[in-house]
């Protein structure tokens, strides 16, 4: 027998340090040239410019598959001046998500195109911080292997994050 349970607070702590780190990525190319947009380390098809519209639109693809909001179609930054409005955008679709670990861990059916299947709250979420946090470092492993370094991954890790959180006295 499954035992349905709400989430718990590391869920909660999860995807706060998801939507914390998020913002900080997002926030540290302000400064860089628009050429760091096209940064790639392996297959230029997934340049920094297509990995910060993926993360959004993953995010935005999550809380449909969380809440049944139809997604909309998310930009892909045409320079860095853009990336403040997809960070804006992303801090919504991340507060939607952290609402959702409030909510008892229960099959949801997503339905996309002709097919349809389920899965349990906790694995939806789980995946979202998952999702954003490998493309965060894809990302950051794109821009510094062109020669940009905008943040280090050790300054956005569950560390970083607790000493945020105790600064902020959260």
């Amino acid at each position: 027998m499954l035992y349905l349970y709400s989430m718990s607070a590391t869920s909660s702590r999860a995807l706060r340090h998801m939507a914390w780190a998020n913002q900080r990525v997002y926030d540290s190319l302000q400064g860089l040239p628009d050429g760091a947009l096209d940064a790639y380390m392996v297959n230029p098809e997934w340049s920094a410019r297509r990995i910060l519209q993926h993360i959004v639109s993953g995010a935005d693809w999550y809380v449909y598959c969380l809440t049944g909001a139809m997604w909309s179609e998310v930009p892909t930054p045409s320079v860095i001046a853009d990336v403040p409005a997809l960070a804006r955008t992303l801090a919504e679709f991340d507060a939607a998500i952290l609402s959702q670990s409030e909510l008892p861990d229960d099959f949801l059916t997503i339905k996309e195109d002709e097919k349809s299947w389920q899965n349990l709250r906790s694995t939806l979420l789980a995946q979202a911080v998952h999702h954003a946090t490998e493309h965060r470092a894809q990302l950051i492993d794109a821009l510094e292997s062109r020669g940009f370094t905008p943040i280090n991954l050790d300054d956005i890790d569950f560390w970083a994050f607790e000493r945020f959180e105790k600064e902020a006295g959260k």
